[in-house]
């Protein structure tokens, strides 16, 4: 568990803390704007199951008793993908975010990664660049007949 002076404790997530992860994910996500029908079709990888806190490093970001974020990592060999890090829109720009991002960096590396792979919104590359995070790529998906292009982004941590 992690204090620090602004009131923000990270601890590990419970799976039954799924539903409550899943609406900041969800939360998080539309308040860039995205039409309805395309957070539909996102519905599922912003759902965050029992199943997937149990089987991953999952932690909360609680101020002042209220959750107001989460990260989640997963094992890979030598780097750990940063797999989920959600703040709640009324929460954002608070430095809620860079704490939950610090918080992944330490953990994954004190857990021996050399490296976090970050797969992001566009909307979120220049959070992920701030904090020190390098583009290495894009993938290329299709919405609505167009071409998205997400960036793969690397943050070393060696």
């Amino acid at each position: 568990m992690t204090r620090d002076p602004v009131a923000l404790e990270i601890i590990r997530a419970q799976p039954a803390s799924a539903p409550q992860l899943s609406a900041i994910a969800w939360a998080a996500k539309a308040s860039w704007g995205y039409p309805l029908h395309w957070m539909e079709r996102w519905r599922e990888e912003l759902a965050i199951t029992p199943e997937f806190i149990a089987a991953n490093d999952t932690f909360l970001a609680c101020s002042n008793g209220k959750t107001v974020g989460f990260h989640a990592l997963v094992q890979e060999a030598q780097s750990w993908r940063l797999e989920h890090l959600w703040i709640l829109p009324e929460h954002m720009g608070q430095g809620f975010g860079r704490r939950l991002f610090a918080h992944a960096a330490a953990y994954a590396a004190e857990s021996g990664a050399l490296f976090l792979a970050i797969e992001a919104d566009p909307n979120a590359e220049p959070f992920y660049q701030r904090m020190g995070a390098t583009r290495v790529g894009t993938r290329q998906t299709e919405i609505d007949g167009g071409v998205r292009l997400l960036p793969l982004l690397k943050f070393v941590l060696i």
